[in-house]
């Protein structure tokens, strides 16, 4: 008894709360009785029926006592006793799911509808929504083997990385999967799980990397289950550019999936084996976790216990049964029923179209229901405009500054996200006040920024990205800087020398001529000599249209440039070697006569109006190299994996290793 006494608690006390009204209540009525009458304490009871009108013996009392004890009764359910423990074992937290996808070059066979790797992508997001309860993360590997989501029990966070995976974007081609394992058992063992699930997407290995794949998996603790994607009659791998993938002696490969193979390995794993189906059931027999496995997970932890309580609330529902009885005889439920009913009526359509936003840029926002709100605080409705995309409306309904700023950024309010920002004195904020830094042109700002970032964070490869690609951007922009003062001197050096010889009307042609040819040399790239800044600035200013032209024509003889900027992807480098291009004034001419407009007189007009304005000089160069970043997942996952692979400095694979 003492025991129990000593467990005893609410599961949910604050129920207990709905006793205060219940007590308004009873005092209220012990006022109103003693109010009723006064003459009560003079007349006789005998006389007081015959005296006082409206007043007879038979007059019913309402149930007052009967009322409030069912009240209370109720209120003490819904608060749910308890001081019983349940035995309750979360075997379950001692599992990790890690999910290994193959990317490499076989996955693009087309032996299935469309391809492998598409049907291998929406099978693991199938998957990862089927693990259900524990972490889960995810490995691709190709040549090399890289996390692109840690364990997260945020499954969004995966399916969501999960359709920017292409073998284009991995750093070493080939097929290690070997490198994969060691990956997913370094990501388990480091979140200290000592059991766990390895889901292996596959289409195949070769036969010299079965042993040791099955030395690794039989020392370890881990279950590997492994989906085979593709047929063993194999097909074509069918490029991107649409060419089909051959080896060295110019046939073309095809390759096919060794299910044998593949099975073997998951009895090594203690897992399960299964082809890619149309259906789900590969993905069911997959994630279905053996019972016996959870039973030795159970046994081997007894001291994890949930905190599971037998509730003795539903045992005092028994207790209103007579009272709900009553009720029914009364005609009491029926109208406590009705009047509860009151306030879960609609709301009439003219009330809420008033409460709609009336901006223009907002028409989609549709604010939270009528009974949403007041369960909502302001941050939680102003989530609700965000993921709307009603960035606006989140920015003024968010009371966090954190999530102020990100309605504001998103909104393209710099200074405002900038403000808001700098209210917190993290990481995350001193990063973001750096972007918005940046968008706002303050360049040196939004490095100091970055600088803090990584003082902070070391590791930090966004701040360390930007500041970079901001560091650059200054240099180019100082070095445009030095090029029109030199100009502006060459300019009028020339205009002095032209006036001292005022007998040589050829001479002023003849620089001119020297100029130009001068632009072409540099423009070709042929050599490295820089060209006299006396010829160039003549070219400049007086053959403005015809040097806008050459910049734009191709370096030795090559690709253009538009096409040079849409490879930036494939090379992470091509962007440093064409800014150092366009820096160097004898090589690709001022960079601002690119962007220079066909018009000679627009091309005199910026030369000498906005060319010297210095602040929106920056803002127009700020916003062209902001363009050149590419918004794609696949872009950042590939870069992630670069700088990673270049911490390694992993050599590539042996030459006996094919790179499919």
């Amino acid at each position: 008894m003492s025991a129990a006494l000593e467990h005893f608690h609410f599961l949910r006390p604050e129920w207990l709360l709905a006793l205060l009204p219940l007590a308004a209540l009873l005092l209220l009525l012990v006022y109103m009785k003693r109010r009723h009458s006064g003459w009560q304490q003079v007349i006789p009871a005998h006389l007081y029926k015959h005296m006082v009108s409206g007043h007879t013996l038979k007059q019913s009392r309402p149930p007052y006592g009967l009322l409030a004890a069912g009240w209370m009764v109720a209120v003490i359910a819904l608060a749910g006793p308890t001081w019983e423990r349940l035995p309750q074992p979360v075997f379950q937290l001692n599992r990790g799911h890690v999910v290994l996808i193959d990317m490499s070059l076989s996955m693009r066979a087309t032996d299935v509808t469309p391809d492998r790797l598409t049907r291998a992508k929406y099978k693991a997001i199938d998957l990862v929504n089927a693990l259900g309860e524990g972490e889960t993360g995810l490995v691709a590997y190709a040549g090399d083997a890289f996390v692109i989501s840690p364990l997260t029990e945020d499954v969004s966070n995966i399916t969501t990385l999960l359709p920017s995976l292409r073998p284009e974007i991995m750093p070493v081609a080939g097929s290690d999967p070997l490198l994969g394992f060691q990956t997913a058992y370094d990501l388990l063992t480091n979140a200290g799980y000592q059991r766990g699930d390895i889901y292996w997407i596959t289409d195949g290995i070769e036969v010299s990397q079965i042993s040791e794949l099955k030395n690794f998996i039989g020392d370890r603790p881990f279950t590997v289950n492994i989906l085979g994607v593709g047929t063993e009659d194999g097909a074509p791998i069918r490029q991107l550019d649409g060419e089909l993938l051959k080896d060295a002696s110019g046939s073309i490969v095809i390759p096919r999936m060794q299910a044998d193979q593949l099975r073997q390995i998951s009895r090594t794993g203690n897992g399960e084996f299964a082809t890619l189906k149309a259906d789900d059931s590969d993905i069911k027999r997959l994630s279905a976790l053996d019972l016996t496995q959870r039973e030795t997970d159970s046994d081997d932890n007894p001291s994890l216990q949930g905190d599971a309580w037998r509730e003795a609330g539903p045992y005092l529902v028994v207790l209103l049964l007579p009272l709900a009885a009553y009720g029914f005889r009364r005609g009491l439920l029926f109208a406590f029923l009705c009047l509860s009913l009151v306030p879960f009526s609609p709301a009439p359509a003219v009330a809420q179209q008033q409460t709609a936003p009336a901006s223009a840029t907002q028409q989609d926002y549709s604010p939270p229901s009528w009974w949403q709100k007041p369960f909502m605080n302001a941050n939680q409705q102003g989530l609700h405009a965000y993921q709307q995309n009603a960035y606006e409306v989140a920015a003024n309904t968010f009371t966090h500054p954190a999530w102020q700023g990100a309605a504001h950024y998103k909104a393209e309010n710099y200074q405002a996200a900038l403000d808001a920002f700098s209210q917190l004195d993290t990481t995350p904020a001193l990063y973001n006040q750096g972007n918005a830094l940046a968008h706002l042109g303050q360049i040196d700002d939004a490095i100091e920024k970055y600088e803090q970032v990584l003082l902070r964070d070391p590791d930090h490869k966004d701040a360390a990205a930007n500041k970079a690609l901001l560091e650059q951007l200054k240099e180019q922009q100082q070095n445009q800087q030095e090029q029109q003062q030199q100009n502006q001197q060459d300019n009028s050096l020339q205009q002095n020398r032209d006036g001292e010889n005022p007998q040589n009307p050829q001479n002023g042609q003849r620089d001119n001529q020297n100029g130009e040819n001068s632009n072409n040399d540099g423009q070709s790239g042929d050599t490295d000599t820089p060209q006299e800044p006396d010829n160039q600035g003549i070219s400049q200013d007086q053959n403005g249209e015809q040097s806008s032209q050459n910049d734009r024509r191709p370096q030795n003889e090559g690709e253009p440039q538009s096409q040079s900027d849409t490879s930036q992807e494939d090379s992470p480098e091509q962007p440093a070697r064409d800014d150092d291009k366009q820096d160097n004034p004898a090589q690709s001419g001022v960079a601002e006569d690119q962007q220079a407009p066909q018009d000679p007189q627009r091309a005199a007009t910026a030369s000498q109006g906005e060319l010297s304005d210095e602040e929106k000089e920056a803002q127009q160069r700020l916003e062209n190299l902001m363009r050149r970043v590419p918004d794609d997942p696949a872009f950042l996952l590939k870069r992630k994996m670069q700088l990673e692979a270049q911490k390694r400095q992993r050599q590539r694979l042996p030459a006996n290793r094919r790179d499919w």
